[in-house]
């Protein structure tokens, strides 16, 4: 099947979860899609006048939701998926960083394949990937993840990381994973000259993200917060994610994460955070005041026993949420429609019952993704004029049948199979088959991928 977006495409029959700001939904309904751009959505069958020449997907027995959005990824990892399976935050990157130091662009781009194919697969339109490890003589590689995105299919969000802060410094990762800070900083404005693209229907982003206040050291959070605000583009780090961050801070800084990272210029409404589990309730309403955001990770956090994020209290205080599915070596699914369930079941754990509802968590998956990602003017929903980015899930089969709810059946069911995923209305998925690259041959790119990181580490 062609990936090239016919003139017009209708979608039409299935049940329509438009994830607008009234929440719309059509029992049986239709999204007609024009120039890679949404141009009508309604209940029932497409007009008469739209049909001819049109290709037309029969969505019978399926449920239409915009295209997820991923607002937290380390794709590079998905050739380190299996290792450091009992240990926590600071146990596993400890474990991991001496692997990660011998990454180039190269493996790179063949992690990023497997990684990126799968989360397609999964439901994903958007993919915000934070690659932070640079070694010396590694190469483009925002320019690998770039060329990936595009080989694939899906939008993507890179972000320029760093780390400055080594061992002998007091930080945790390894020496020979970081860089110094005027480095940092020149191929951060670099990365962000050559690819970031602003323009509206844009399928590269690019974002300014040290690492961590654990592996960066507070010149470089202050320098990358002003060099983002004069290029433009957004910031982001992780925050919160565990208690050993917190004790980190409270011994080096005399202060919380947020208010660390708060003194150094990052809380606003161009900054999201990855995890913010341990957010009291005064950290949260400063990141509601400033409009900060945050990438919910539930899965990451139950593999490395980080703990339950307050998400509900982030809802009703107005903090933009999304979701992440975080790196492959902490989420070896690698899946973001899972990430839906998962969201509700620990929002349930964390605030009962009614703590997390599966429109709640679709919506995080999708509209507060394009919010935290600073695109809810163009994906996120399925509205004339926003971009055709939309996943068509297969419920007819006997893992959905009787489901009194479609919604529910993603939500809480197991992940539907696609019938159909579009991005700007291009078919990247089609009958649950990847069609924009050959998966058997991503695979065995993996494969080897895998095999040469751990023998340039002498893991092998």
């Amino acid at each position: 099947m062609s990936t090239i977006a016919p003139a017009r495409t209708i979608i039409e029959g299935g049940y329509v979860v438009t994830v607008d700001q009234h929440g719309t939904e059509h029992r049986t309904g239709h999204v007609v899609i024009e120039g890679g751009r949404i141009a009508a959505v309604g209940a029932g069958a497409a007009p008469a006048e739209l049909r001819a020449g049109a290709e037309v997907v029969d969505a019978t027995n399926c449920l239409v939701t915009p295209g997820l959005v991923n607002t937290h990824n380390h794709l590079f990892q998905w050739l380190t998926r299996g290792r450091a399976q009992d240990a926590i935050l600071f146990d596993w990157l400890t474990a991991l960083y001496p692997l990660w130091s011998h990454i180039d662009a190269d493996l790179t781009g063949e992690g990023a394949a497997g990684a990126m194919a799968v989360l397609a697969r999964s439901g994903c339109t958007t993919v915000a990937d934070h690659h932070y490890v640079f070694p010396q003589g590694s190469g483009d590689i925002v320019g690998a993840l770039v060329a990936t995105a595009d080989e694939i299919g899906v939008r993507l969000h890179a972000t320029r990381g760093s780390m400055d802060l080594g061992a002998s410094q007091g930080g945790l990762p390894p020496d020979a994973a970081v860089e110094e800070t005027d480095a940092a900083l020149r191929a951060s404005q670099e990365a962000v000259e050559r690819w970031h693209d602003p323009s509206p229907d844009s399928r590269v982003h690019i974002a300014i993200a040290p690492c961590s206040p654990f592996s960066v050291t507070g010149d470089l959070l202050r320098e990358s917060a002003a060099l983002a605000r004069t290029l433009g583009v957004r910031l982001h780090t992780h925050a919160s994610e565990t208690a050993e961050e917190d004790a980190f801070c409270a011994e080096r800084f005399g202060m919380s994460p947020t208010a660390y990272l708060e003194g150094l210029g990052w809380l606003g409404d161009d900054v999201w955070m990855a995890h913010a589990v341990h957010l009291d309730d005064a950290a949260v309403a400063r990141y509601a005041a400033t409009g900060t955001g945050v990438a919910h990770c539930p899965s990451s956090n139950g593999r490395l026993a980080a703990g339950i994020a307050p998400v509900r209290t982030m809802l009703d205080a107005g903090v933009p949420v999304g979701l992440g599915v975080d790196g492959a070596a902490s989420n070896e699914s690698g899946q973001l429609g899972v990430e839906i369930r998962e969201a509700v079941l620990m929002g349930r754990l964390r605030s009962g019952a009614d703590g997390m509802s599966v429109r709640d968590a679709l919506r995080m998956a999708t509209a507060g993704g394009a919010r935290v990602l600073g695109r809810e003017d163009a994906i996120g929903a399925l509205e004339p004029g926003l971009l055709a980015d939309v996943a068509v899930w297969w419920i007819g089969g006997v893992e959905h049948a009787g489901i009194l709810d479609p919604v529910a059946a993603l939500g809480l069911g197991a992940l539907p199979p696609l019938r159909r995923l579009l991005v700007g209305g291009r078919t990247v998925v089609a009958d649950d088959v990847l069609v924009s690259s050959d998966e058997g041959r991503i695979a065995e790119r993996v494969t080897a991928a895998s095999r040469a990181l751990a023998e340039r580490a002498s893991w092998i």
